[in-house]
């Protein structure tokens, strides 16, 4: 943990009237809008709305649809992949991307297409695009206040980060502002240490936008695993000109920066990731931006970067006006487990002991909610460093002596495996599951990868991912979805024919968890399949909505969310078992928190799930079409009727679908 003395900012009345603003029911039935893809820079996923409450939800019906149409490329070779956009509204207009990083404005009353803009990403060719096909997660405009047009120089813009390219559109019509950059167009890889293509850069999160500027982390390809590779950065540009006014490198670049002498050998010199992908979130009153870092490369073995690693795996808080850092805090010294921050800050104002607290709460693939006084960094519960496991069988492989372990609140999310993890719906699985979990490495948190493999929990996907958390601020609950199942987490000796990897090892093993960012690549080796299929080798259930008590630091309850998968249900092992109704459905996706008592969740399965944000119970679910795969968002529109919407499918299949109460 480091500080840095911070000037006195006199904010605290004006974000004081902002939390009881936003914490109030609106009743008014006047337009509500969501202007940013957390509803607000705080990234609190909070609506006042509460036309749609307990009494009423199980009553929604599809409103309306929009399709993407968006289908795989052959000639570019490139695929539309997860739809998981998270919406704006703003001013009865509705501002999605698209897989493809289009960008479509829809009236929010019928959803009825007003323009739409096309930087044909899809040209690019799948080099550097995610494994699953290309996907991305929102817009941002600038301004979005209810002063638009003052001192814009020409109204509202629309901002989309697409591939290596940095957009600015007029919000009126879709066209490219020819004032910015090139004709509307700035390169995010120049002036960059190294040279950086294309393929080594990618954007699928939405920007942030503070005062003048536009602000973008980046995405490097997971599977590129070479010296030189692009270390993560945050760059922030004009929103007027374009002009490139700072960036910040998650790896230190100098010897004498801060951070480099965690990096031993001088190997920050030649190690690239620690990307900024997930969401950032910002205090605009103190121009505060607090930024989720992730696993440095390579994901899964670290013997030629030795060391903690700053900045990967951290949130870090950076002067948004000069990119200066101002704090940070790691929470994974020299990760090898792939437990990247991803999820968007929360910031919330706490009452802790009768102790008024500014502070911003980061949920986590590992489990753990960290909290942190948001000016001075200073954790508002203790959190330890605690001896773990060093023992390991990799060549070359150091793993960091100690971890961090937040004292308040308990983890969300089940940790470590053991064999009395071992699934047992039925006789038969558990005696198969404790065969196969016995050929595993078993361990807590933090158990270092192996040759064999080892299970790791959380998976590798989380805990949480980059759906994040929801707070209600009039509460202070905080509400996230967690993924409950195991990873196997094995290195290798890296194959000959790999290529844009010079690692010594690799997770491209039968065991790799995350070895499918290979695939389809020279050298790619495929999974071992279970025993068990697609029945999982521990217990459900494999996903949960969590509520935790942020003023408290405890959790308030945990429920089962999801059914789970339905190929699981109809294995002949399960055959005539009375299981449970809903045995979880992981996910990357989170929640969103409405004033009328309602979380509503989606993600994996067909259908948007209403709780009560009291009690976890689950009151309802609305059927889709095709699985959710967004982050829900809601609005009041010009016409009085408030919509919730969320993005749902891939590809071909990709729906936004709106959700109202029957008109009437």
């Amino acid at each position: 943990m480091q500080t840095k003395q911070h000037r006195v900012v006199a904010a605290a009345l004006a974000a004081a009237l902002a939390g009881v603003t936003a914490a109030a029911q609106d009743r008014s039935g006047g337009m509500v809008e969501w202007p940013y893809v957390g509803a607000d820079q705080g990234a609190s996923k909070y609506s006042p709305l509460a036309d749609v409450d307990v009494s009423n939800v199980e009553t929604l019906e599809v409103a309306w649809t929009w399709e993407p149409n968006e289908l795989p490329n052959q000639e570019f070779r490139t695929r539309p992949g997860s739809f998981e956009v998270m919406p704006l509204m703003i001013d009865n207009v509705v501002y999605v991307s698209t897989m493809y990083t289009r960008v479509a404005a829809l009236d929010a009353d019928t959803g009825e297409q007003l323009w739409a803009f096309d930087p044909e990403a899809w040209r690019t060719g799948p080099e550097g695009g995610p494994p699953g096909g290309f996907k991305h997660r929102g817009v941002a405009v600038w301004p979005a206040n209810d002063n638009r047009a003052a001192g814009s120089g020409g109204g509202m813009r629309v901002f989309i980060n697409s591939r290596d390219s940095l957009y600015a559109l007029d919000a009126a019509d879709g066209s490219r502002v020819s004032s910015f950059g090139d004709g509307g167009r700035v390169l995010l890889t120049e002036n960059f240490p190294n040279p950086v293509t294309h393929q080594m850069f990618d954007q699928t999160s939405p920007p942030v936008v503070f005062e003048d500027l536009v602000i973008v982390g980046s995405r490097v390809p997971d599977r590129i695993q070479q010296r030189f590779d692009t270390p993560g950065s945050v760059q922030a540009f004009d929103v007027r000109t374009g002009e490139r006014r700072w960036v910040f490198y998650t790896v230190p670049q100098s010897n004498d920066a801060f951070g480099a002498d965690t990096w031993e050998g001088g190997s920050w010199r030649f190690t690239g990731h620690a990307n900024v992908w997930g969401l950032m979130s910002l205090d605009a009153e103190r121009g505060l931006l607090y930024v989720p870092t992730s696993t440095p490369s390579s994901d899964y073995w670290g013997g030629r970067r030795l060391g903690a690693n700053l900045f990967a795996e951290s949130l870090v808080c950076l002067d948004a006006r000069t990119g200066e850092r101002e704090w940070h805090f790691q929470a994974v010294h020299h990760g090898l487990w792939d437990y990247d921050f991803t999820s968007a800050p929360n910031l919330m104002t706490l009452n802790v002991g009768g102790r008024a607290i500014d502070a911003v709460a980061e949920v986590s693939k590992q489990g753990f909610t960290y909290v942190f006084d948001r000016v001075t960094g200073e954790p508002v519960w203790p959190i330890e460093e605690r001896p773990v496991d060093t023992d390991t069988d990799v060549p070359g492989e150091v793993v960091y002596p100690t971890q961090p372990f937040p004292t308040k609140p308990p983890p969300f999310a089940r940790q470590g495996v053991s064999l009395d993890d071992a699934n047992d719906l039925t006789p038969e699985i558990h005696r198969l599951a404790v065969e196969e979990l016995q050929t595993y490495r078993l361990g807590p948190l933090f158990t270092p990868p192996s040759l064999r493999g080892t299970l790791q929990r959380p998976r590798v996907d989380g805990g949480a991912n980059w759906g994040g958390a929801a707070l209600d601020p009039t509460t202070n609950r905080l509400y996230v979805r967690t993924s409950e199942g195991v990873s196997a987490n094995q290195v290798c000796e890296t194959h000959p024919d790999l290529p844009e990897v010079d690692v010594a090892y690799t997770n491209n093993c039968p065991r790799g968890g995350s070895a499918g960012i290979f695939r389809g690549l020279g050298g790619y080796i495929a999974a071992e399949r279970s025993r068990l299929g697609p029945i999982p080798l521990v217990k459900p259930p494999y996903a949960r909505l969590v509520a935790i008590d942020l003023d408290a630091g405890d959790l308030a309850w945990s429920v089962p969310f999801g059914e789970g998968s339905r190929i699981m249900r109809a294995h002949p092992l399960l055959r005539g078992v009375d299981l449970p109704d809903r045995l979880g459905t992981p996910g990357a996706n989170g929640p969103m928190v409405t004033a009328g008592g309602l979380v509503f969740l989606g993600g994996g399965d067909p259908y948007l799930y209403a709780f009560d944000a009291a009690t976890g119970r689950e009151v309802t679910r609305v059927a889709t079409e095709f699985r959710t795969s967004g982050n829900p968002m809601t609005y009041r529109s010009r016409a009085g009727r408030q919509f919730i919407l969320i993005a749902t499918g891939a590809g071909p299949d990709a729906r936004l679908v709106a959700f109202a109460l029957p008109e009437g």
